[in-house]
């Protein structure tokens, strides 16, 4: 005799960066022990792909997440996680006063949204002919990010190439996938530091999944806010 089959709920989750609705489901047992073996492991590579494997599966693969803003699958994952396993998560946060007691802390995924810079644009003006479009960070760029190997600039510079979709001079659209590694250093080098600014405060102002948490050290007595960002916080 077969075992019966069991219905999973369906929810719907609104894109922050283009307001489509998709459908979403809780995780299942067997992506759970995929997740939690790869969160043990602490390799960035294995929770990156989990989570791709989780979201394509917990969306019916009518998205892509390789290609979707960083934030969007943040927040995805998240509310994926929530109707899987609860909406609390318990973390131990770092009080800033002293940087050495740690004090537990339990957060609401529903309280946590996207955080809009009102002055943001993703068109950066270089100069009366040339402008920048960029492109927002995916799971793909942020992972594997940082590096021992690598100094912040190192970084700095390595996203932004990254993250540069096109170049307008005039009339003239030069596109990323006609650019080389080398022509993209050169023309960064050139900029002044007024221009390298700009590109820099496109990724300050740019949509994040934030939230902030007040934490009291036991110790000290003293209140302090700890600023939870992005979907790296949750694997630590």
């Amino acid at each position: 005799m077969a075992l019966p089959k069991l219905k999973t709920p369906t929810y719907e989750f609104e894109l922050p960066s283009t307001g489509e609705k998709i459908k979403y489901r809780p995780f299942l047992v067997k992506e759970q022990k995929i997740l939690m073996m790869a969160t043990e492991s602490e390799d960035e590579r294995e929770i990156k792909d989990s989570i791709v494997n989780i979201i394509n599966a917990c969306t019916f693969k009518k998205i892509e997440p390789l290609s979707l803003p960083m934030f969007d699958i943040e927040l995805l994952f998240l509310k994926i996680r929530g109707k899987s396993v609860g909406d609390k998560i318990e973390l131990n946060l770092l009080c800033p006063d002293d940087g050495e007691t740690t004090v537990a802390a339990t957060l609401n995924i529903e309280d946590i949204g996207i955080k809009n810079h009102k002055n943001h644009t993703n068109v950066i003006d270089i100069n009366e002919n040339v402008k920048i479009y960029m492109r927002y960070p995916t799971l793909d760029d942020m992972f594997g990010m940082t590096s021992i190997d690598t100094t912040e600039v190192e970084q700095i510079l390595k996203m932004i190439k990254r993250c540069i979709n096109e170049i307008h001079d005039g009339e003239t659209v030069h596109n990323k996938i006609d650019m080389s590694e080398s022509d993209l250093d050169e023309f960064i080098d050139s900029f002044t530091t007024e221009q390298f600014e700009k590109l820099t405060d496109f990724f300050e102002t740019m949509p994040k999944m934030t939230h902030v948490i007040e934490v009291t050290n036991p110790n000290t007595k003293k209140k302090g806010e700890v600023i939870i960002e992005g979907i790296q916080s949750f694997f630590e």
